[in-house]
C-alpha cells in the first residue's frame, strides 16, 4: 500500500474475498461483515443475481456514451420512477456526485423561477453530503472542512432536528433544504418527530425545494425502498447511491417532472448510467423492491433495535437510535466505544465508530438472524468485560433473535 495515498486510517486487515455476510483474507481468516462497504454491499458479497448480471452484461456492452440511447438506463430510470413518487432521472458515479447534481437543479430551478439573488441552500449540523466542493459546502461539519476553504458560498446550517432554528434561516433567498432522513455520519441521528412535514411546509411556503440525501437511507436500507416512503413525506428531489448498486459504482438524482430543469450542456457524467452499471441496479432493484423482501429487513432490523437497546441499558447514558439495518449505539463515552469496536474487530466482527461514540451497524440486507444473534453476542461481551457489569440477555429477547 506504500504507493497509494494515505487518505483512509485503514485497519489491519486486507479482505481478498466475501461470501455473503462474510469477508475472507488470504489467510483464510474470516470476518462478519456488520458494516457492508458501509451501508454499500446490500445483497452481501458475491449475491447470484448481482454477479450474473454484471458477467452477462460485461459479456454484451460495458460502456456506451451518453451521445446515444442507452435502453437499459432507460428501463433501469422507469423501475425507479414507478417504485417512487418521481419522474425523471439522471445517473451518476456515487453518492456526492449525485448531491452535487441537486445543488444545480435546485439553484437552477431557483434562477429560472426567480431570478439569481434565490440560491441559498439550508442544510444541518454533523450532516454529511459528501467531499466534493459543492457537497462538502453542503456537509454541516467543519472538521470535513478544515483546510479547504472557500467553500462553496450560499450555504447556511440550522441545528439539525430543531425546526425552529431552520424557520428562522429560510425566507426569499432559500432556493433549498438539503437534508437526511436519517444522519449516517453524524451519528445515525434520527430526525425528531414533526421535523421532515415541518421542512417540507417550509419549502412550500418559501417555494424552495426539499431534497432528501438518502445516499445512505436507500435502496432498502431502512426497511423501506427510500426513507421517505416510511416517514410518509415526500421531498422534490432525492439522491441515491451506495447500495443502489450492491457495490458497483453507481448515483441517481431523482425528481419530479416539474423541477427537472437540468438540460443539454447543464449537466452530465461519462459514466454515468452505463450499462454495466445499469445492469447492477436492476439486478438490485429486483430484490429489495420486492415488498415480501422490505418487510423482512423490518423484521432483522427490530430484532436487532430491541438487542441493542438491552444492550444500551446496560450503559449509563447510552442509546439506541436508527430504523431499519442501518443502526448506532450511542455509549456517550469516547473511550468505551473505541475499545468496544477495537473487541469487536479482534472478534471477527466488523462495525463501524462514528462521531466518536457511535457504533454504527449497516450489515447486508439480507443478513441472517443467525449472524445476528452472532454479532449480539460479541458486542455484548465486549461491553460487559469493558464496562464490568454481568450482562445476559432476557428470554423475550433470546426467543425474539432465535
Amino acid at each position: 500500500m506504500k504507493a497509494v495515498m494515505e487518505t483512509y486510517k485503514r485497519m489491519k486487515i486486507a479482505p481478498t474475498k466475501g461470501k455473503g455476510s462474510w469477508l475472507f483474507d488470504e489467510n483464510g481468516d474470516r470476518y462478519l461483515d456488520f458494516i457492508a462497504g458501509i451501508a454499500t454491499n446490500a445483497l452481501g458479497h458475491g449475491h447470484p443475481a448481482l454477479v450474473e448480471a454484471i458477467q452477462k452484461q460485461a459479456e454484451e456492452l460495458i460502456h456506451c456514451s451518453n451521445l446515444y440511447e442507452i435502453p437499459l438506463q432507460a428501463e433501469v430510470a422507469e423501475m425507479l420512477t414507478e417504485a417512487t413518487d418521481f419522474d425523471k432521472v439522471f445517473f451518476c458515479n456515487s453518492g456526492t456526485e449525485a448531491v452535487e447534481a441537486a445543488i444545480k437543479l435546485a439553484r437552477k430551478h431557483a434562477y429560472d423561477e426567480h431570478g439569481p439573488e434565490k440560491s441559498e441552500i439550508l442544510t444541518f449540523t454533523k450532516s454529511f453530503h459528501g467531499r466534493t466542493y459543492g457537497s462538502l459546502s453542503a456537509t454541516g461539519q467543519a472538521t470535513y472542512q478544515e483546510a479547504f476553504g472557500p467553500m462553496v458560498p450560499g450555504f447556511v446550517y440550522a441545528p439539525y432536528g430543531e425546526l425552529e432554528a431552520a424557520k428562522a434561516l429560510v425566507g426569499p433567498r432559500t432556493a433549498a433544504i438539503l437534508v437526511e432522513p436519517i444522519q449516517g455520519e453524524g451519528g445515525i441521528n434520527e430526525a425528531p418527530e414533526g421535523f421532515l412535514q415541518g421542512l417540507r411546509d417550509l419549502c412550500d411556503e418559501h417555494g424552495a425545494l426539499l431534497i432528501f440525501d438518502e445516499v445512505q437511507t436507500g435502496a432498502g436500507r431502512t426497511g423501506h425502498l427510500y426513507a421517505y416512503q416510511g416517514a410518509g413525506v415526500v421531498p422534490d428531489v432525492l439522491t441515491s447511491a451506495k447500495g443502489l448498486g450492491g457495490g458497483f459504482p453507481v448515483g441517481a438524482m431523482m425528481t419530479k417532472e416539474e423541477y427537472a430543469v437540468l438540460v443539454p450542456g447543464n449537466h452530465g457524467s461519462t459514466f454515468g448510467g452505463n450499462p454495466l452499471a445499469m445492469a447492477a441496479v436492476k439486478a438490485v432493484l429486483h430484490v429489495v423492491g420486492d415488498p415480501m423482501f422490505l418487510e423482512e429487513v423490518r423484521f432483522k432490523g427490530a430484532i436487532l433495535a430491541n438487542a441493542l437497546k438491552l444492550v444500551a441499558e446496560r450503559v449509563p447514558g447510552a442509546e439506541m437510535r436508527g430504523e431499519g439495518l442501518l443502526l448506532g449505539l450511542d455509549l456517550k463515552d469516547p473511550e468505551l466505544a473505541k475499545g468496544v469496536f477495537e473487541k469487536c474487530l479482534e472478534e471477527g466482527v466488523l462495525v463501524n465508530l462514528i462521531a466518536g461514540t457511535t457504533i454504527r451497524l449497516a450489515p447486508p440486507l439480507t443478513v441472517t438472524k443467525t449472524e445476528i444473534r452472532y454479532c449480539l453476542d460479541t458486542l455484548r461481551a465486549a461491553v460487559d468485560e469493558l464496562v464490568g457489569v454481568p450482562f445476559g440477555m432476557t428470554a423475550e429477547a433470546q426467543a425474539a433473535v432465535a
